[in-house]
């Protein structure tokens, strides 16, 4: 919960209280994941639900919640849910629902602010041999809870398209006047020489045609968005050629299903020239296609329907194949021949997309919790869901709290003209967003006037015309947004169910900007994120300052399992040389964050994040893949860590302080870690750690204070060196602070950029009390006495407060409200206010622990 007062520059005070509170993915496994041990608290997220959703202790994250049985309790051919306002479902209100296949329902409705109660019963096919009705689940919806009500799929089905083409029907509207001003598009040019590519190829004397489903994936998108914009019969053609290719050469399962793009990328071969040309279709190709796509849907529809609702993230299913599948649906749902069969299919993927999209259900703030490297991976089918579902039902999907922050997400985690500053996969490659991404910003400028996101497009608008995915939409619509940069901007998003936080100096210029992001989240350390809880990343320029190590060449081999993914790789801590499990249940948290004009400000805790070794049966194989064992010669095993919280200030506009308490149940060595692209200059008297920038002209500086004495080392080798090496992949500079046998200990380091060396101050130490530049830091690093940092500023009143003491503000005590709160005084659009934190608690997938 935290406490917020706003105070004027005389400190009259006036109080207001809360209490509160890219390459394409290589084809993964999904292993199941144990049943989780009843003593362990209910803080982190499933990777396979093992309770349901919601229940007492779950704090929601919109109205309506959609209900969420475990597969593993779904005992019959089907499920029935009844929802009501009373605990026994007596009320004539209490709404029973018809069987069905899947283990989810949406409510589609508002529900109203008080308790509710809900259970479920299986059923056989049939629905008439119901077994007995699960116990009753309570949660409770609050007037803050926000709201985003979808229609039901009864009111999609009226509306939905009936002839063809039709799988782009929310474009139907502006088509025309698209193709009649297409030759004078800025990117008429590039939508023919894709097309050129296509046409440039014979699909009947193609080998091996399967094999190369990406590459038709490409062509027939290319072909489409040509076709459908100039109406030139050669682009339609090339598509029937593709689609006869394929029918007369039909695939065996192993080819069809060799992995879940192939699958998917045929499927959308089929289903797109299926769709343009199917009044000219003779009866035994449209049949021979049809059949096809039913492989498909069919083998999916049986592995997605109860798994999918259950899983955290399925990376491929959520990046493309759902949107395939539904294209699939959507295209023969109405055919005599199929409709009792795919119509199931088409409310399931409708009623799936409500309940866990756009990013898991799980998270409102519009960036990627599964790693930003993978989030442009997403973006078609994040544009394009949302288009298709509004335009059918007329109501506005992209009014989920999700897509209204993701302009702003954009700017703070993936800055124009700058790597990006997040984490997982592929998060370090590139020297600018993705053109995708800078695609998706024009997108949500269009049609939400989100200012954050047209911002973005204005300044990427080079980069977003190199995109082909969303090329259709943009020669279709037009790009009339303010390109201003918002001028209520912070300096500072906390995002707070993704467990991340984002620090800008220079938000909106990259060339001045120092740019920090901190993660430590309850969705672990899985799938496309790293084992990297309480780790930050600092870019200054667009460009690294200290970063995660390693390089992103393979998901599982020896290098990413030992140097890449692993703890060792992230600038955060090992205990006894041991790191975080990859796994849901090695968890973090942003326990605090606030922000203001002088300082922005953090709190990250990693205390439950070292559990032991990863359980995740995809990750056991993947080590016994690689022949790696989970030891703690290898950095892995449980420890005795019972405190890792860290604070991270960035004191505007050039100093980072960290913070960190730590503490175990038995001496153990203590390992700090800070990665840099560049060779560090240790200062073994003062700790101090220089490196230096020469290509983008700057000098970073840490100088690193500890409770004990710690050694200092570097080395620029992996602990597995990467499968692939060479220039492109040099060695990175790995530096540690170890502290050996000790219970307890506190880090402090003082990071300074600037342009020169000059820019740089001097640090002079007088006991607990540190001077920097203008900055006065006190730090209490004897980690037998209480927990204190205080910052204050030489001219300004800005003041930081970490403890237990009541802290001066602008000549006044200031009576602190909770003992061990954080205290910022700062300037917030003009106004001075302070406000105080304590700890908020995790809202999960699970339960909040208690």
């Amino acid at each position: 919960m935290h406490t917020s007062f706003r105070l004027s520059v005389y400190l009259l005070l006036v109080v207001q209280l809360f209490i509160g509170c890219s390459s394409d993915p290589l084809p993964e496994p999904d292993g199941s994941q144990p049943e989780t041990p009843a003593a362990t608290p209910d803080a982190y997220q499933d990777k396979i639900r093992t309770q349901p959703y919601p229940k007492a202790d779950n704090e929601l994250y919109l109205n309506p919640a959609p209900l969420i049985v475990p597969q593993t309790m779904k005992t019959g051919e089907r499920l029935q849910f009844s929802l009501s306002r009373t605990e026994d479902f007596s009320s004539s209100e209490t709404l029973v629902t018809e069987p069905q296949e899947w283990c989810m329902y949406n409510p589609h409705r508002r529900l109203d602010t008080g308790t509710w109660f809900w259970r479920f019963r299986s059923t056989n096919i049939n629905g008439n041999m119901p077994g007995e009705w699960s116990q009753a689940y309570r949660f409770e919806v609050k007037n803050d809870t926000p709201e985003f009500v979808t229609p039901t799929f009864k009111t999609f089905l009226e509306n939905a398209p009936r002839l063809h083409p039709r799988i782009y029907c929310f474009l139907d509207d502006r088509i025309e006047e698209a193709r009649n001003r297409v030759a004078s598009h800025p990117e008429y040019k590039e939508l023919q020489n894709r097309a050129t590519l296509a046409l440039n190829v014979d699909y009947t004397t193609m080998p091996d045609l399967y094999s190369r489903a990406e590459e038709l994936r490409q062509h027939t998108t290319y072909l489409y968005q040509a076709y459908h914009l100039t109406q030139e019969k050669k682009h339609v053609e090339k598509l029937r050629q593709l689609l006869e290719a394929l029918i007369v050469a039909p695939p065996a399962d192993k080819q069809l299903f060799a992995s879940n793009f192939t699958a998917s990328n045929i499927a959308w071969c089929l289903v797109a020239a299926y769709d343009l040309l199917y009044d000219d279709l003779s009866a035994s190709d449209r049949t021979s296609a049809e059949e096809l796509m039913m492989r498909v849907a069919r083998y999916y529809y049986k592995v997605n329907c109860g798994f999918q609702e259950n899983h955290l993230f399925d990376n491929h299913f959520w990046q493309q194949n759902m949107r395939i599948l539904f294209q699939v649906a959507l295209s023969l749902y109405d055919k005599p021949a199929y409709s009792s069969e795919v119509l199931p299919m088409l409310e399931y993927y409708y009623e799936l997309w409500t309940a866990r999209a756009p990013a898991s259900g799980f998270n409102r703030d519009g960036m990627w919790h599964n790693g930003t490297g993978y989030f442009s991976a997403n973006i078609l089918t994040l544009a394009y869901m949302p288009a298709l579902f509004s335009y059918i039902t007329r109501q506005n999907f992209l009014l989920h709290p999700w897509y209204r922050n993701a302009g702003r997400s954009m700017v703070y985690t993936c800055p124009p003209g700058s790597k990006t500053n997040g984490f997982g996969d592929n998060s370090e490659k590139g020297t600018e967003p993705n053109r995708l991404i800078a695609a998706f910003a024009d997108y949500l400028s269009c049609e939400t006037g989100d200012s954050y996101a047209a911002w973005y497009a204005g300044e990427c608008r080079d980069l977003l015309r190199r995109d082909y995915e969303l090329r259709l939409y943009r020669m279709c619509t037009d790009q009339n947004y303010n390109t201003a940069f918002p001028a209520d901007a912070a300096k500072m998003v906390w995002y707070k169910d993704a467990g991340e936080v984002a620090m800008h100096s220079h938000p909106e210029d990259t060339e001045k900007d120092l740019a920090l992001s901190f993660r430590s989240s309850t969705f672990g350390s899985g799938s496309h994120t790293t084992a990297s809880q309480n780790a930050f990343n600092l870019l200054y320029k667009g460009v690294d300052v200290y970063r995660s190590t390693g390089y992103y060449q393979n998901f599982s081999d020896a290098h990413n399992l030992m140097s890449y993914r692993h703890t060792r790789a992230h600038n955060t801590l090992l205990v006894n040389g041991i790191g975080q499990p990859y796994s849901t249940e090695g968890y973090g948290n942003v326990m605090r964050a606030m922000t203001g004009q002088h300082i922005s400000y953090c709190l990250g805790d990693a205390s439950h994040a070292y559990r032991g070794i990863s359980n995740d049966p995809m990750w056991i194989g993947y080590f016994e893949q690689a022949g790696i064992t989970q030891t703690p010669e290898n950095g892995f095993g449980t420890t005795p860590l019972t405190k890792y919280r860290r604070h991270i200030l960035m004191l505007h506009p050039s100093t980072v302080l960290v913070y960190d308490e730590l503490e175990a149940s038995e001496a153990v060595r203590w390992e700090w870690l800070l990665h840099s692209p560049t060779e560090f200059g240790i200062d073994a008297v003062k700790k101090t750690l220089s490196t230096n920038n020469s290509a983008k002209g700057f000098v970073a500086v840490t100088q690193l204070f500890g409770g004990h004495v710690f050694a200092l080392s570097q080395t620029n080798r992996f602990a597995v060196p990467p499968a692939t090496t060479g220039a492109d992949y040099p060695n990175q500079w790995h530096l540690t602070a170890r502290v050996d046998g000790s219970f307890a200990t506190r880090f402090l380091a003082v990071i300074q950029v600037g342009d020169t060396k000059e820019s740089v101050s001097a640090i002079h130490r007088d006991g607990d009390t540190f001077s920097v530049g203008d900055w006065t830091i006190e730090a209490v690093l004897d980690a037998s006495k209480s927990s204190k940092l205080t910052v204050t500023h030489r001219t300004e009143p800005a003041v930081f407060s970490y403890g237990t003491d009541n802290p001066t503000l602008n000549g006044t005590s200031y009576p602190r409200q909770y003992t061990g709160s954080s205290l910022l005084y700062d300037e917030v659009n003009g106004t001075w206010q302070v406000t105080e934190m304590t700890d908020r608690t995790p809202v999960s997938t699970r339960a909040i622990s208690r």
